[in-house]
């Protein structure tokens, strides 16, 4: 793979090389060279359908979490999250010690200690790092899902960006079943407080989910300027830090 230069920019495929446009930029690759046909029955692609299962199965997993947590990913995600996801799910297969190599799933890595520890501590936004917004300290009910933060001064334990004035914390608590897809999430009611010293107890009680699964508890934090008595979202959300600070 190459990264095409120049002014013209060329898009489609010549003499065999295809040039195309990704978030990386323009870049061309060689044209493809096995047949689809062949990589199904061929024995000796034995493991690339392999490979080719767990990828899918991955990226399935990934794609249940982003659509039931995707209240709490608004604004408070990169443009790569999808791809990091799978990434996590992929690494979570591997952990599977169930299943033969083909039909290991991400659900029963999960299931496994290392696999919640491959979750727990997973930002959504990369270029804003929940440990590096938030510094207090914070307690996780693993029954109720609440998230409590005493003493919390916006001001000292927060890592804030220039122009903000307010701050609003929500939290999530989530039963995720990545085996058939079924989930059940609350969320609390958001708590917007002004970047000042006012020491607040601050107690995020997410509504209790049904159902059952893998269980995630998640902390939001939210960055806004106030002008004219509107608060408005920094840089559409660049500055917001989501994580998963749980896993049962």
């Amino acid at each position: 793979m190459a990264r095409q230069s120049g002014i013209l920019r060329i898009k489609g495929t010549i003499g065999g090389m295809t040039f195309y446009r990704s978030q990386d930029g323009h870049m061309v690759r060689e044209k493809g060279g096995v047949s689809g046909d062949r990589i199904a029955s061929d024995p000796a692609f034995a493991r690339t359908r392999e490979n080719g299962a767990e990828f899918g199965a991955a990226g399935k997993a990934g794609k249940i979490m982003r659509d039931n947590l995707r209240p709490m990913m608004l604004n408070a995600s990169d443009n790569r999250v999808t791809s990091r996801i799978t990434k996590i799910m992929t690494d979570m297969l591997k952990l599977d010690t169930i299943n033969p190599r083909g039909s290991r799933t991400p659900a029963d890595g999960l299931a496994t200690p290392g696999g919640k520890a491959l979750l727990k501590g997973f930002n959504f936004n990369i270029k804003s790092i929940l440990g590096s917004v938030l510094f207090k300290g914070f307690n996780v009910d693993p029954v109720t899902g609440e998230i409590l933060i005493n003493a919390f001064v916006p001001i000292n334990d927060l890592s804030f960006p220039p122009g903000a004035t307010h701050v609003t914390l929500t939290s999530c608590y989530g039963n995720i079943d990545f085996s058939d897809g079924t989930a059940a999430v609350g969320l609390s009611t958001p708590l917007n407080l002004p970047i000042n010293a006012t020491l607040t107890n601050v107690s995020l009680m997410p509504l209790g989910p049904g159902g059952a699964g893998i269980k995630l508890y998640l902390l939001k934090v939210e960055f806004f300027q106030m002008v004219n008595g509107l608060q408005y979202s920094l840089k559409n959300g660049a500055y917001n830090a989501l994580s998963i600070v749980e896993v049962q």
